[in-house]
């Protein structure tokens, strides 16, 4: 099953997007600048194979639901994330995204 969702964070509104597949969940929280993720996001990959595409994007571990996502510590950051909008690795999940709002 799919499910898509607005997110309000403090005022501004974000997509929640849950997929849920065999033994876990896809977790994404986005608007049209940029992402958060659950582990499945690959960054290095972005960083490395896709760098041009200068993809706005964190990961965020041991997540299981959107509210935990939005609540956790970036595990990871793309190189444009930082150069573009100031995240970093540590940072919680909203506070990253209403650096893109």
């Amino acid at each position: 099953m799919i499910t898509i969702n607005p997110v309000d964070i403090e005022g501004i509104i974000f997509t929640a997007i849950r997929v849920e597949l065999p033994k876990t969940n896809l977790l994404v929280v986005c608007n049209e600048i940029g992402y958060i993720m659950c582990a499945a996001l690959d960054v290095d990959i972005l960083n490395e194979k896709l760098k041009e595409r200068k993809v706005i994007a964190g990961r965020g571990m041991g997540v299981r639901t959107i509210d935990d996502l939005l609540h956790a510590p970036l595990e990871s950051v793309t190189d444009a994330a930082k150069e573009q909008y100031g995240w970093e690795v540590g940072m919680i999940g909203k506070d990253a995204l209403l650096k893109i709002a």
